[in-house]
């Protein structure tokens, strides 16, 4: 069972960056491809971006390609969310997510396709 931990939340204005981090336990962590996700209030969780496990391929969904980018570090247990140019409407609950796989090309989008979870970080933008 992985345990994920996420990190690096908080406020900022609008035209600045953050750095998410979710640090994984518990499981061999390069097996599994890694998912961003967020939740704003009253929204269902949409992804945000996806890494397979060697990390040599990521999805960004069109509503932060540009600005955002997601990487890992398989030797630190820890998938990172670089967040720039933010907006007020990125603001929301930032989720990652594990999806164990034994096929190194996997990288999936929807939520119900992931086997864990974190407990979630809130980012908030202010205008």
């Amino acid at each position: 069972q992985v345990q994920l931990v996420e990190s690096g939340g908080g406020l900022v204005q609008a035209g600045g960056s953050l750095r998410l981090s979710c640090a994984a336990s518990g499981g061999t962590f390069s097996y599994y491809a890694m998912g961003w996700f967020r939740q704003a209030p009253g929204k269902e969780r949409e992804f945000v971006a996806g890494i397979t496990r060697s990390g040599i391929t990521t999805d960004l969904s069109n509503s932060v390609k540009g600005r955002f980018t997601i990487s890992r570090d398989n030797a630190k247990n820890t998938v990172y969310l670089d967040m720039s140019s933010l907006k007020p409407e990125d603001t929301a609950v930032y989720y990652c997510a594990a999806d164990r796989t034994d096929f190194s090309g996997t990288l999936r989008f929807r939520p119900d396709e992931y086997d864990y979870w974190g407990q979630g970080t809130q980012v908030t933008v202010s205008s």
